[in-house]
């Protein structure tokens, strides 16, 4: 028997290499000489660096970059060890959220900058191909501090070169876009970009209304924000003669979907098919008998373009059968059984998170071996 073990990340409690660690040991408790391979996987989010570099071998770098206040942080990044050219980067490691106090959180101040840098970073390095996860950002500057880091140059209407840094709340005074000076690596090198959403750039479904608050924004940032990357907007069409306004996935990460487009020649993709063709998953899972996967919590959110979903429609269609297991089970969990064979919540119901997060090693490997027992 052939098993395939391909889980997301459990949130708080193990990244998806040690939960396929558990879960193998599991399978070899029950099934001794079933062939085991291990395939750590993400949906584009958080952990697909780590992911991505376990499931192929590959090397952890760190860079130095500005993060999203202005000030140096380590930036975690990788390199694909399947081929050496692919460089895989989450924003979030040079400009996120989780770099930011909860006391100083504010998208009028905060910038893509090191995002830029870390792209640059694998450029230097010799990457012939850069994958970017865009979720939990702390800014709001449409990717102009990120397009600065490459060499893109915003003026103002004094004919002044803003200094590098822009942040959400300075968009307003932009002039003109000048991408004369624009690294020449970019545009050659393809850039993909996961992006699960698909908000537009500006208005009331845009980067500023629906997701300024959480970043700290009050309603009258909000009005700045939005009106800022409204008139970004407006300069990218005129003078890169692209419109990037009402794009799906243009408002992710603060307005950096319609950055990277706009100033990076990127390409927006569903995140967990854009790991999945990374991995040559439909590959890995030709011979399989059997794939378990998992995250840490099932609900009706896990059928909109999470990890369960995206392996369970992949492996259905290659006739594959999946089984789920989770850390908690929410409304809308049935729904998964349209791709999965079976899901198993590995925590009694009702278990404290302060009581089953540091159990979960253990219960991934207690549910797959009474799992694989009953097959």
């Amino acid at each position: 028997m052939r098993i395939v073990v391909a889980p997301d990340s459990f949130k708080e409690a193990l990244p998806a290499r040690q939960v396929c660690e558990a879960i193998a040991r599991g399978i070899r408790r029950a099934r001794p000489d079933a062939a085991i391979d291990l395939l750590p996987m993400a949906d584009g989010g958080e952990g697909t660096v780590d992911a991505l570099v376990a499931a192929t071998n590959g090397q952890l770098r760190e860079s130095t970059v500005t993060g999203p206040l202005g000030e140096p942080v380590r930036a975690c990044w990788g390199v694909l060890g399947d081929d050496g050219g692919t460089a895989v980067l989450e924003m979030a490691a040079a400009s996120g959220l989780g770099l930011v106090p909860s006391d100083r959180r504010n998208p009028l101040l905060t910038t893509t900058c090191g995002t830029g840098e870390l792209i640059a970073a694998a450029l230097n390095s010799g990457a012939r191909r850069i994958l970017i996860g865009i979720g939990g950002s702390a800014t709001n500057d449409g990717g102009t501090g990120a397009a600065q880091a490459v060499g893109v140059r915003f003026v103002d209407r004094n004919g002044r070169v803003l200094p590098n840094g822009l942040s959400g709340g300075q968009l307003g005074l932009i002039h003109r876009i000048d991408p004369a000076s624009r690294d020449p690596r970019i545009g050659q090198v393809p850039i993909e970009v996961a992006c699960d959403v698909d908000n537009p750039l500006c208005g009331p479904r845009g980067a500023a209304a629906v997701y300024g608050p959480q970043k700290g924004a009050d309603p009258e940032s909000v009005r700045i924000l939005d009106q800022n990357l409204a008139h970004l907007a407006d300069v990218i069409q005129r003078d890169l003669g692209m419109q990037v306004r009402d794009t799906p996935g243009a408002g992710a990460a603060g307005g950096l979907g319609a950055g990277l487009l706009a100033f990076f020649d990127a390409k927006l993709r569903p995140g967990i098919q854009m790991v999945m063709d990374a991995l040559r998953f439909l590959e890995r899972i030709a011979s399989a008998d059997l794939i378990i996967t998992g995250e840490g919590r099932l609900d009706r959110q896990s059928m909109m373009g999470k990890l369960i979903e995206g392996v369970g429609r992949a492996a259905k269609a290659a006739g594959v059968p999946v089984i789920a297991m989770v850390g908690s089970i929410g409304q809308g969990a049935d729904d998964a059984l349209e791709v999965l064979q079976s899901y198993h919540c590995i925590n009694p119901p009702n278990t404290p998170p302060a009581e089953a997060l540091p159990q979960t090693a253990t219960r991934l490997e207690q549910t797959a071996a009474r799992v694989l027992s009953d097959r």
